[in-house]
């Protein structure tokens, strides 16, 4: 009974290893059908057909170069490259000069410049004093001018030169000024412009001038002024110097000169004499000159008229 059942089983596993046997042979045969392909196919095999039914031109166009398509230098970036090109292109042309023209023409023009001036070489008196200054550019760097300054009622006497005498009983001759009127030109060798705080431009001018003018000038009395005084006399001086100019607009700027007015000066006498001798007033200066040269700063403002101007020079 036993082997009965076993060759029953036996049968059973032989019956269904044969039905999936014949399953496998069908898929094959099936997929050997669909993978099968004609001569002119394997002749053309090198164009091959996509599953969307793509010809194989088509392919080509569009994936043809993988790599130059991703990188766009493919066919397909060269095709877009011409079609976004456009066909004329306009050039843009501007005028652009490597030297600029001058941004304020001094040219035929009058320079009115009220200043303030102060001493900087002399310890002993300060010659402070108020000025004006009158140039005509007859050219754009060359000019001719005047210049008139009023010192008295301005100086003053410094505490160094009080201090000593007071002390010592010593005293340093000194003068004093009442006014000076000079003629001057004015020469221009340098020019352009600077940047302020890394937002401001400025436009400047370096000059330097020269002339001859006269001062009006007499010794304070301090070794005798209980009995001496002295007039004012004129004195011919000369004057030498060097400014900046620093333009806020084209008629409008600030100005800074050193100037160093050099003339002989007749200064007191440090002999006192006894008795009628100390009131001959011949006594009272020294017997030579003495050379003087008063370096002074000025500060002030320029005025140039007409306001504006027209350009007539070549760029």
């Amino acid at each position: 009974m036993k082997k009965a059942r076993i060759a029953l089983l036996a049968a059973q596993v032989l019956a269904a290893a044969a039905c999936l046997a014949g399953v496998g042979l069908v898929a094959g045969s099936a997929a050997a059908q669909e993978m099968s392909f004609s001569l002119d196919e394997t002749e053309g095999s090198g164009d091959t057909m996509t599953d969307s039914g793509d010809t194989p031109d088509s392919v080509g166009a569009d994936s043809g170069d993988v790599i130059g398509d991703l990188a766009g230098t493919g066919p397909a970036a060269d095709t877009t490259a011409t079609r976004d090109t456009p066909e004329h292109v306009d050039e843009a042309r501007e005028e652009i000069y490597a030297v600029q023209q001058i941004y304020a023409l001094r040219l035929n023009r009058v320079e009115i410049s009220p200043s303030y001036s102060a001493t900087l070489n002399d310890p002993f008196i300060s010659h402070n004093a108020i000025g004006l200054g009158l140039n005509y550019w007859f050219t754009n760097v060359l000019a001719v001018g005047a210049n008139f300054i009023w010192y008295q009622g301005l100086e003053n006497d410094s505490d160094i030169n009080f201090q000593v005498r007071r002390s010592t009983r010593l005293a340093v001759p000194v003068n004093q000024y009442q006014l000076g009127a000079h003629l001057a030109f004015t020469y221009v060798p340098i020019y352009g412009k600077f940047a302020m705080f890394n937002e401001f431009i400025f436009q400047y001018d370096l000059y330097v001038l020269g002339g001859v003018g006269i001062m009006r000038t007499r010794p304070l009395p301090v070794v005798d002024p209980e009995v001496r005084s002295f007039d004012f006399d004129i004195r011919v001086a000369f004057n030498v110097g060097i400014g900046l100019r620093v333009f806020v607009t084209r008629w409008l700027a600030i100005f800074a000169e050193i100037r160093d007015y050099m003339y002989l000066e007749q200064l007191e006498s440090l002999d006192v004499g006894l008795g009628p001798a100390r009131l001959d007033n011949t006594t009272w200066s020294q017997s030579s000159p003495a050379f003087v040269n008063n370096v002074t700063v000025h500060l002030g403002l320029t005025f140039f008229l007409p306001f504006d101007f027209e350009y007539r020079l070549p760029r």
